[in-house]
């Protein structure tokens, strides 16, 4: 994709409806904020009939369905995804992360990173299903994809 493409078709705010938002712990927050940050910072976001952006994004939950508002210059649209194919995805890598996490204080530099190769390796798997999910609908590439994947597991953190 070209260089003008990007710089038209990106993110330039992300909220996340703060009604679908449980309680987090310090980690899953931090993890939140820097989603939020990396996916500011660098994006590519194209959605379906858009003519340019930037875009604003809000995400949330509704009844147990990811929910995209999303706005830019003269488009509004809103997209109801199911996360049941998500579903063991989602489980998964909370478990994952919470060894994650607890490994970074107690283990070996060698067991950390085993968690974490395990852990990329479920947020890439996660990541491209999302993007196939959001096919027709809007285009990311793997980093975008990603950080939304990041985001739709904060929607999900239950502290």
């Amino acid at each position: 994709m070209a260089d003008d493409d990007r710089k038209t078709h990106r993110l330039e705010k992300v909220d996340l409806d703060e009604d679908s938002l449980a309680a987090a712990s310090r980690d899953q927050e931090q993890e939140r904020q820097i989603a939020i940050f990396d996916l500011l910072e660098e994006n590519y976001f194209k959605p379906e009939g858009g003519e340019g952006g930037p875009y604003e994004l809000k995400m949330g939950l509704v009844e147990n369905r990811l929910l995209l508002d999303i706005q830019g210059p003269r488009y509004e649209r809103r997209h109801i995804l199911s996360l049941s194919p998500f579903r063991s995805l989602i489980k998964d890598y909370f478990m994952i992360c919470e060894s994650y996490y607890q490994a970074i204080r107690n283990s070996t530099p060698a067991q950390i990173e085993a968690l974490d190769m395990g852990r990329r390796g479920l947020h890439n798997e996660a990541s491209e299903l999302l993007q196939r999910r959001l096919a027709g609908k809007i285009d990311t590439d793997l980093d975008t994809a990603r950080r939304l994947f990041t985001l739709i597991c904060a929607l999900h953190w239950r502290g």
